[in-house]
């Protein structure tokens, strides 16, 4: 909070503001890269608001402080209130969760006496990543409906904490002369208004929903639709478990039947996957990958005393042969209570250029929470995991290989939309079996990982890929909606939610339920979270065009890195996109850009929908 305030005193400096006008003038002074920079921090000033009045300019500041605190409610409340279900008797509750259970009891009076029977059952929290575990992997409907229930009506404070940051942010943009959040949002990225996001998220609707609706047609058994024998199993296996009745497709079905579904058609074997991806074989991937790549290497370095916040915290130093250190990264990979939740990267030092003779060199950090042991050297990591590492490892490397002069420049800060490319890209490097089979080892027998389990994996994958990518369309249009316009009373979030859910997906939508008020991203994202999805079209048109054939080639990663990440944000991100690999990435409408998805939509097989 402290921080947010001087940011705000900051960009609210006239000396600075006259000093950054002055210097954007002196075109002939300045590098291009120079009178780049003066642009964009003069921009940066006048939607801080510094060219309004000295009344308008302290409201502004306020609304500012008042978005600060509301986002530090909304977490907090997270935390404080993440819900939870009581189960009884335990057995409605499967083995493999009783790790995230507390035992409980309750008092139950015997019939025809006054005296009491303790009965035994299990309290399980149902925030998300517990929720997660207790939709995938119970087979008790009930306990599933009561979860899903609970999970998305949690915190029930944050939907009045979530209607005040929606009017504050749109007064703020109102100030400052936009007719919504959305709109000042948008404005600086690609996309350029709401209007072409919509646009472009309603396209990629039209284009998925036919494909998911056929998947949601299949579990519903539509005998219309081919079905395999082991499909057919999974069908037969739902209807004996409704005693040969069947009854609607819920929302707390999905994860459950859809990951059933996916082991059986694979005989896929989660702990057995994860037994290729020791942690510590992972990171060692990591390394492997940058040598091949771009001829670096990552070498273990001593902290200095003082320097690390836990004594979990790895340094490495990236070096090359010929151009020296590159760049320091910080790796912080094990849960721990009290540790910041989730897995991110932060950008603790941006590359610049401190003289002709000296370069300041980037340092980074990545932050992860994987389940821990005593023993460190034991840490297995589930598929999904091993992606989410090489997906932030793509934000680091953008950082470290970034050259600008530039601060404001420097590795991830480019332009909203385009900021997940790179991590984006660097997930399809964790799903390649050429790539896997370099470090993804048995744990115990040192066996590489079999070319057929990693081809059922990718077939795993794509069984419900529409079905997935619909659920993010859905999110960006919420996410739009919400920014986008003013709400009444009459119509608040959770309506907005629910009918967007009618409109652009098969699934119900459950009364009472408020997803809305445990979803982060409309905090850290506001009218932004459309950028996931225009990564995913630009990181699957660079992987065909320039990775798919040779993905660890040094031509690849030569390309990669001279025309893409050591640029950072100090190009033009169109000339970024299309220097990398040519035209037909990008697509010009009503104004601004969006993504080609014509790759996307081929790696999805939902080609015949365009």
């Amino acid at each position: 909070m402290r921080m947010n305030e001087y940011f705000h005193f900051l960009n609210t400096n006239h000396t600075l503001y006259s000093a950054v006008k002055k210097a954007e003038h002196e075109t002939h002074l300045l590098t291009r890269e120079a009178h780049m920079a003066a642009h964009y921090l003069r921009v940066d000033f006048e939607r801080a608001g510094i060219h309004l009045s000295a009344d308008k300019l302290d409201r502004v500041n306020q609304l500012n402080i008042e978005i600060s605190q509301l986002c530090q409610e909304f977490k907090e409340n997270i935390v404080i209130d993440p819900g939870y279900v009581d189960i009884f008797p335990p057995l409605r509750m499967p083995n493999n969760l009783y790790h995230l259970a507390k035992p409980i009891y309750r008092s139950n009076e015997l019939l025809g006496s006054r005296s009491s029977k303790e009965e035994n059952g299990f309290r399980l929290m149902t925030d998300s990543d517990s929720l997660s575990s207790i939709l995938q992997f119970t087979s008790d409907d009930e306990v599933r409906k009561m979860a899903y229930v609970k999970g998305n009506s949690s915190p029930r404070a944050n939907l009045g904490v979530l209607d005040k940051l929606i009017a504050t942010r749109h007064s703020l943009a109102q100030i400052l002369g936009y007719r919504s959040f959305a709109e000042f949002a948008v404005t600086p990225n690609l996309a350029s208004s709401p209007a072409v996001v919509m646009s472009f998220l309603q396209e990629l609707s039209k284009v998925v929903r036919s494909r998911a609706d056929e998947v949601l047609q299949f579990l519903c058994r539509d005998v219309s639709i081919p079905i395999c024998k082991e499909f057919n199993q999974i069908r037969e296996f739902k209807l004996k478990k409704c005693m040969n009745k069947f009854e609607d497709l819920e929302p707390w079905d999905e994860a459950y039947y859809t990951s059933m579904m996916k082991s059986t058609a694979y005989n896929l074997d989660s702990s057995a996957i994860a037994s290729y991806f020791p942690l510590s074989q992972c990171i060692e991937g990591l390394k492997t990958l940058v040598k091949s790549l771009f001829g670096a290497s990552f070498y273990n370095i001593p902290l200095a005393p003082g320097e690390s916040w836990h004594p979990d915290v790895l340094k490495l130093s990236l070096q090359h042969p010929e151009e020296g250190e590159l760049g320091f990264l910080y790796l912080d990979l094990y849960s721990r209570k009290g540790k910041y939740p989730g897995c991110a990267h932060f950008a603790i030092k941006g590359g610049r250029k401190v003289s002709e003779t000296e370069y300041q060199l980037p340092v980074v950090a990545l932050v992860c929470n994987f389940s821990s042991s005593n023993d460190r050297s034991n840490v297995r990591l589930n598929h999904s995991e091993v992606e989410t590492l090489f997906h932030e490892f793509g934000h680091a490397l953008h950082s470290l290989l970034s050259r600008t002069e530039y601060q404001h420049f420097s590795g991830t800060r480019v332009v909203l939309d385009l900021a997940e490319t790179p991590s984006n890209l660097f997930e399809y490097y964790a799903s390649d079996y050429r790539v896997l089979k370099t470090f993804a080892k048995h744990y115990s027998t040192g066996e590489i990982i079999p070319e057929k389990l990693v081809k059922s994996m990718q077939g795993a994958k794509m069984m419900f890929a529409a079905t997935e990518l619909q659920r993010q369309i859905l999110y960006a249009l919420i996410d739009q909606t919400l920014f986008g316009e003013k709400l009444t009373s009459e119509r608040g979030t959770a309506s907005v939610v629910a009918d967007l859910k009618r409109q652009y997906t098969s699934w119900k939508h459950v009364d009472g339920t408020h997803w809305q008020s445990q979803f982060c991203h409309l905090l850290t994202y506001g009218a932004g979270y459309y950028t996931y999805l225009y990564a995913k079209c630009f990181a699957a048109t660079i992987w065909e065009k320039l990775c798919k054939e040779d993905p660890l080639s040094r031509e690849t990663g030569n390309a990669l890195r001279t025309k893409f990440l050591e640029h950072g944000g100090s190009k033009e991100p169109v000339d970024l996109l299309t220097d990398l690999v040519g035209d037909g990435i990008i697509r010009y409408r009503e104004g601004g850009v969006i993504p080609d998805i014509t790759s996307l939509c081929k790696e999805m097989g939902l080609t015949k929908n365009l």
